[in-house]
């Protein structure tokens, strides 16, 4: 397809093979062959200039995608929809192609903002999925939108329920509860004073809790008396 040909031009135009080696090792499981190695704020320059072309239609339609950077420009793409249906339906299209953290992690699109509501029960469904980053994109959304104004000590549940033996579910269950220590601290520290949480996730949590600038000095030291 002449416009694939013409995008894969542009984006190897923009390779740094020194950052493909480093970025490489921070994804462990996939291809090196399929990461052209472009900075994220370069990737991100260029695909806001991109979704404004007839192209960028043809590129949303075709699933999956050859490049690791094909996939972050995807949900950039998918995130900046304005209009909140059409931005969750491209999202729940993209969601079973995601393959590893980073991409997962990109930024939530804005508009979910305007719509907290409406998204719950969508996030419901993504911790309750059986794929790995479905999961912790949906535990990702309930860090973002949901630990401030919009909280329910409810939604802490919902994290701290998943059982998972995949590492970056853990991971992001971990993170979760380390942010909530920051920001819901009553309502969190009964699920590691009572144990609810499996010990790798108990002892994670605990670290990136005490590496938070957001912390406070006490509250670390007593973090720290319920690491055993």
């Amino acid at each position: 397809m002449e416009y694939r040909e013409k995008l894969e031009k542009k984006l190897f135009e923009m390779q740094d093979l020194k950052y493909r080696d480093f970025h490489s090792r921070l994804l462990p499981g996939i291809d090196k062959e399929t990461i052209i190695g472009i900075r994220t704020p370069e990737l991100r320059k260029f695909t806001k200039e991109y979704a404004k072309t007839p192209e960028a239609e043809l590129f949303m339609q075709e699933l999956p995608h050859r490049y690791y950077e094909e996939n972050n420009m995807h949900i950039m793409i998918a995130s900046w929809i304005k209009d909140y249906e059409k931005c969750l339906a491209e999202v729940k299209r993209f969601l079973p192609y995601v393959n590893n953290w980073a991409t997962c992690d990109l930024p939530a699109p804005k508009i979910f903002v305007k719509h907290k509501d409406e998204l719950l029960p969508e996030i419901r469904s993504w911790i309750a999925s059986d794929e790995t980053y479905t999961i912790r994109y949906g535990i990702g959304m309930l860090m973002t939108f949901y630990l401030d104004e919009d909280f329910r000590p409810e939604y802490l549940k919902m994290a701290a329920d998943v059982e998972s033996e995949e590492y970056y579910v853990n991971m992001m269950i971990a993170w979760y509860l380390a942010t909530a220590l920051a920001k819901q601290w009553d309502a969190t520290i009964p699920y590691l004073e009572e144990r609810k949480l499996s010990e790798w996730v108990h002892r994670k949590t605990i670290q990136k809790a005490i590496e938070s600038y957001r912390i406070t000095p006490e509250q670390k030291d007593y973090l720290k008396t319920l690491r055993k």
